[in-house]
Order: C-alpha cells, then structure tokens, then sequence
C-alpha cells in the first residue's frame, strides 16, 4: 500500500470476519483494500514464525492491528469492540496480541515465559 494512505476501515465487522471472508476493509472514498490487509497480516505471521516471535505490540483502533477495539467502519470516529485483520489471524495463531497500552502487561508476559 502507498504511503502515506487513505484512512481505512472494516465496514460491518471485524478481523476475524474478515478473515473468513465475511466482510471488506474499505479506504475512505469506498474502494477494497481487504486483499492488502490480508497479505500485510500473512507476512506478519510469516516473521513471527520465522523469528519465533510470540508476543506482539501493535496498534489499537488500527483495522490491522487493533487488539480489542477498532473503528465500526463508517468514518466517524465511532469505536466498537473487535480485532484488526493481523490482530486477528496472529491470535489465531497462537501469538498473544497486545496493544500499545499494555505493553506493561506484554512485558510481564515475555519475563514470565521467557519467549
């Protein structure tokens, strides 16, 4: 994707639903960007597999990297619970997903296990 981009938005569900082929990632003005979220969160898993890499820090609110709240899609700012499209496919992977808030938290977890 160019940067910088349009802003962008999972119209009418979440990363989960977007994985399953469910609903889109829409830029504002309306074109379907879903094939590029899906590439960006494949090569995310890909690294974490190829590092081993099971923890991640990434971006609330973001359609990709939102870990419990992301935009509800219409562009207004309004926020709903749910997971962004790389959030979404690295938990399903196994990799705990955090945001950039609870880092905290995310450390905690690394000393614990030592992953």
């Amino acid at each position: 994707m160019s940067i910088p981009r349009l802003p962008a938005e999972i119209f009418n569900g979440s990363g989960e639903s977007v994985l399953n082929g469910e609903v889109d990632v829409i830029e504002k003005g309306g074109a379907k960007v879903t094939n590029d979220f899906l590439a960006g969160a494949s090569i995310a898993l890909d690294l974490c597999h190829k590092f081993d890499i099971n923890i991640a820090v990434l971006a609330e609110f973001s359609p990709s990297c939102g870990s419990s709240t992301i935009y509800d899609g219409s562009f207004s700012g309004e926020k709903v619970p749910g997971m962004g499209v790389t959030a979404a496919l690295l938990r399903e992977h196994g990799v705990q997903v955090f945001n950039q808030y609870e880092i905290a938290r995310a450390n905690n977890v690394l000393l614990a296990t030592g992953s």
